[in-house]
């Protein structure tokens, strides 16, 4: 299982909210295929056919646990997977 994967796997379970490295969840929306713009503090991510916003703001080198409920929320609504996925690591 790639490092990806397992990253995936630990948003999905919801066990470990608090403990997502802020950088590792804005390099997976990236590999989900997401665009990021920068305002500040906050990181924007929109992807064509999904309608919500992503807005993530750094909370120490964590991301925040309702962010990361937010990005689980997406990744199962909208049954995203990493594009990048099998890509050269």
């Amino acid at each position: 299982m790639s490092k990806w994967q397992k990253f995936r796997a630990k948003i999905l379970s919801g066990h470990s909210d608090g403990n997502i490295d802020f950088n590792d969840l804005v390099a997976y929306l990236l590999r989900c295929g997401f665009a990021q713009r920068t305002r500040g503090s906050h990181n924007l991510f929109t992807k064509k056919g999904i309608d919500a916003l992503v807005n993530l703001q750094a909370d120490g080198p964590k991301a925040k646990r309702y962010q990361v409920r937010q990005v689980r929320d997406i990744l199962v609504s909208y049954q995203l997977e990493d594009t990048m996925e099998g890509a050269h690591e």
